[in-house]
């Protein structure tokens, strides 16, 4: 079920870790998890940038031009769907040196729902302060990171030790992978692919 687990990872998120490797919903269902939430950060972002003004010290709010907004909104949907498979492919990829034998599908079924609290706290760009985004990104970082620690040994189905490990890769991974796509960013930015201001 679509965000079936949601709640869970929220309470009681190694139990719900459980309850995950034990139904398995497959592929379908984590897509489909990833398709909705990936949703929000764009669509807050849209919202912020063309009717609230982003505040960056002082100075006046700066608007984009909805067009230029739309463009962005949907190249970050894109951007972060991307980013997760690719995060879950490096999971499986790194999957052997640890000892583990999951599918593919496992290895997303983690990426999916380690992103879901750094998706959901997009919500924060409704208040689109600098210092109040960082605090709020800050604090989704830190429990995706949490979620992937305590998912890597049940998920993987390796001893905590070793999840250790496998799990510090997966962040040192995730980072480059995250570097990678702000520097694609600001090439497409430089090749005139950036936003639009509005007056």
């Amino acid at each position: 079920m679509i965000l079936g687990h949601l709640f869970g990872l929220y309470t009681h998120p190694k139990k719900e870790w459980h309850n995950i490797d034990e139904q398995h919903e497959g592929m379908q269902s984590s897509l489909s998890h990833i398709m909705l939430i990936a949703l929000l950060p764009p669509i807050f972002a849209y919202i912020s940038s063309v009717f609230i003004g982003w505040r960056v010290g002082a100075v006046d709010p700066i608007y984009l031009t909805p067009s230029s907004a739309l463009f962005m909104s949907v190249a970050m949907y894109f951007a972060l769907i991307g980013g997760v498979f690719a995060l879950a492919y490096l999971t499986y990829w790194m999957s052997h040196t640890f000892g583990s034998t999951p599918t593919y599908t496992q290895a997303l079924e983690l990426a999916a729902y380690t992103a879901t609290p750094l998706f959901m706290i997009s919500i924060a760009a409704l208040y689109p302060q600098l210092w109040f985004l960082m605090m709020a990104g800050l604090v989704g970082i830190t429990y995706s990171v949490y979620l992937l620690y305590t998912g890597v040994p049940i998920l993987m189905h390796i001893p905590e030790e070793r999840g250790f490990i496998y799990a510090s890769s997966i962040v040192t991974c995730g980072l480059v992978l995250l570097v990678s796509i702000i520097a694609g960013s600001v090439i497409l930015w430089n090749m005139g692919l950036g936003p639009q201001f509005s007056h």
